[in-house]
């Protein structure tokens, strides 16, 4: 690896699985010492026992960051044990399908919570750690917030609007050197996507529908994200980065084929 992190402090919401651990295990590998956090403990305590094996630095801690006086307590712990904040990643999110007539109130807010509000307790309590190390932030969106999707309005909304929060934070806290992106993954092969397509024959016919005929590998997420947190993208805010092999270009899909 090459150290593209080393000496900065990254705090890693929803940590435990999937993207997120894969998003911990990518910057621990370059150098950064990592926080990871989430409901349940004990699948942080496995990324975090993989990455100090590895000769990693990682901690993890029990966080709903639909608590803003929990997500305070996490932010202040960290830059007490560390000296520093330089990167957070939102990638915490909770889901509540159901079709839009028959949503209840209380499930439709419960895609909000974390995946909006959660983000912005985070966003707001890094704030004036971020201003002072010209941190990064990057929020992790769906292809659901730019495409319909039956029985997923309410996380499909919850991303959009994250999308637009993120510009907004771009514009706001561009004056302090602070940058703050997005990253839109299509399907990634995650756990919510194996309960999904649990099949091999469901995967191939989710992959029919991507222009690069297959479902993305987490840490193929994971190097956008790395990417936009490091310095190498230092001109570069306000941008939701699609990581979807093509899917949210493509207007037909079928049984065409375009080779030569």
């Amino acid at each position: 690896m090459t150290d593209r992190l080393k000496d900065k402090v990254a705090i890693i919401t929803g940590g435990g699985s999937g993207i997120g651990a894969a998003i911990a295990k990518r910057f621990a590998a370059e150098g950064a010492r990592v926080v990871i956090c989430g409901r349940r403990l004990e699948p942080l305590q496995e990324v975090v026992t993989e990455i100090t094996l590895a000769g990693g630095t990682a901690e993890a801690f029990s966080v709903d960051v639909s608590d803003e006086h929990a997500v305070n307590g996490l932010i202040s712990n960290t830059v007490e044990s560390y000296g520093q904040l330089n990167i957070l990643v939102n990638n915490a999110v909770s889901i509540a399908p159901g079709m839009l007539a028959e949503q209840s109130t209380e499930s439709w807010r419960q895609n909000f919570t974390v995946t909006v509000d959660g983000t912005m307790f985070m966003m707001r309590a890094a704030y004036p750690h971020l201003k002072h190390s010209q941190g990064s932030v990057v929020n992790i969106s769906s292809i659901c917030g730019q495409l319909a999707t039956p029985c997923m309005a309410a996380y499909s909304s919850a991303k959009s609007a994250l999308t637009t929060l993120t510009r907004n934070a771009a514009v706001e806290w561009a004056p302090h050197n602070i940058r703050v992106n997005a990253v839109v993954p299509g399907a990634i092969l995650t756990p919510p996507t194996q309960a999904v397509m649990p099949t091999e024959d469901a995967q191939k016919a989710g992959s029919a529908l991507i222009p690069l005929k297959r479902i993305g590998d987490p840490v193929e997420v994971a190097n956008a994200i790395l990417f936009l947190a490091s310095d190498e993208a230092s001109y570069i805010t306000g941008v939701a980065l699609n990581v979807d092999g093509g899917r949210a270009v493509e207007l037909v899909t079928g049984d065409a084929s375009w080779e030569d």
